[in-house]
């Protein structure tokens, strides 16, 4: 060859969109196709992207290939690049087009490095080492390095991860997938949207049960519209006062998923005083009776997709409706950070429907969840205040159950809010949702 490298610029087209948006199915072939040529594969680097898209490049000793896909597209733009002729890169280029279900391809190969033009210097490799040469990794040894990444218009969580998605089903409202992350342990997705991960769980369903069950102790029946991952109903029935709980959940995908990977938060399913409905959350509380609950959460995922339909006025109003005349609902309220717009006009809806002084926030520090802080709403059809409570019981049980994140000084904590969510909630201006928010406002 008379060149150093060949280096083939590869267009996909026509294919998977499905395909083109699975960062495992991709890095796998990736990978495959650098084998199938008969490179030695030395790491593999991968993003995927939310809600689509992968970038990745998987080095090789002779060079590497790397890629981008645009699923909406059904395209890949594709870098092939071996240096030296041990490798042939048309192994590679065949390999992936068939791996991808491309309709056609395209293809540009370059010689890189004409050795006519180029002349070849003499130097002592040993006078440029300044520190200790590694030692060599074992034969065969693949370092991989596969990412996903939940982004938005202006921010974005990435999380590393093993590469062997353990769990990936399309339910007629969402895909559910699982993922091993490195430093949160498994993680579940709905729609490429983190729902929770088994390092910090525990902040998001502790908070949305236990302040309300030590401010409204009287609580016997309660009702959990979601949460299909099962943390939620394992909080409440910690509590021994509760006699009946309820979970609707419209998915069984996510219970399945949840069962299977995510053992800690599917731990009370079959507790005897559960009763689990795989059905349409907004149809049940529809057809419930009024005054039917003390306590109802709303554990909703975001305002998209199948939990669009519980954050509107129509459905506060009928949860209002199914509460006891002390009941008390609590819904997961957004990030005040993250799209501020929605976040006040959620808590504008629920002080037109339980009135103006019954309404409150509370936040918590949720790492995996866009900003990383999280708020809550607790709206009391009655009398029940959330810092009325009894901080011994609370003190007491939290120590008992070994909580990781509640107890009786964050419940008080949790209720101090910052200056900015104070004026977003207290004027709502186009002003200051502009001011706070990390995502436009679209206004």
């Amino acid at each position: 060859m008379n060149a150093l490298g060949r280096h083939i610029l590869v267009e996909f087209y026509d294919c998977s969109p499905e395909l083109m948006n699975d960062v495992v199915h991709i890095e796998n072939s990736m990978v495959a196709a650098a084998e199938t040529a008969g490179a030695t594969v030395i790491n593999s680097t991968f993003h995927h992207f939310s809600p689509y898209g992968v970038s990745g490049v998987v080095v090789i000793q002779e060079s590497h290939l790397a890629i981008h896909t645009w699923p909406e597209y059904g395209y890949a733009a594709v870098d092939l690049f071996t240096c030296g002729d041990s490798v042939d890169p048309w192994v590679s280029y065949n390999y992936l087009k068939e791996a991808f279900q491309a309709g056609h391809g395209s293809s540009m190969e370059l010689r890189r490095g004409q050795l006519s033009l180029l002349k070849r210097n003499d130097f002592n490799l040993d006078s440029l080492r300044d520190v200790s040469p590694k030692p060599e990794e074992e034969v065969g040894t693949i370092t991989r390095d596969v990412w996903f990444t939940e982004r938005d218009e202006n921010i974005a969580l990435s999380l590393k991860h093993s590469g062997n998605q353990l769990y990936k089903k399309d339910s007629p409202y969402q895909r559910v997938e699982i993922y091993e992350t490195l430093a949160y342990g498994n993680m579940l997705t709905l729609d490429g949207m983190v729902m929770c991960t088994q390092k910090d769980e525990y902040v998001y369903h502790e908070m949305i049960t236990h302040v309300p069950m030590f401010s409204h102790t009287k609580a016997k029946r309660a009702l959990v519209i979601g949460g299909g991952d099962g943390g939620t109903v394992r909080e409440l029935l910690r509590h021994e006062q509760l006699e009946e709980v309820t979970l609707v959940e419209i998915d069984e995908l996510v219970i399945e998923a949840c069962k299977l990977h995510l053992p800690e938060t599917a731990v009370a399913f079959d507790n005897p005083r559960l009763n689990l409905l795989v059905e349409d959350g907004i149809k049940y509380i529809n057809e419930c009776e009024d005054g039917r609950y003390d306590l109802i959460i709303v554990d909703s995922a975001d305002p998209v997709g199948p939990g669009e339909g519980l954050f509107t006025a129509e459905f506060y109003s009928q949860v209002h409706r199914c509460l006891t005349p002390d009941g008390v609902m609590i819904t997961q309220s957004e990030s005040p950070r993250f799209n501020s717009g929605v976040f006040v006009e959620i808590y504008d809806t629920y002080k037109q429907i339980f009135g103006e002084g019954k309404v409150h926030c509370y936040l918590a520090a949720i790492p995996t969840y866009p900003t990383g802080t999280w708020s809550f709403s607790y709206s009391s059809k009655g009398n029940s205040h959330p810092l009325n409570f009894d901080r011994e019981a609370a003190a007491k049980f939290s120590q008992e159950q070994g909580l990781k994140y509640y107890n009786e000084e964050i419940h008080t904590a949790a209720f101090a809010l910052p200056n900015f969510v104070k004026e977003l909630l207290n004027s709502g201006s186009k002003e200051a949702i502009e001011a706070h928010s990390a995502e436009p406002t679209n206004e």
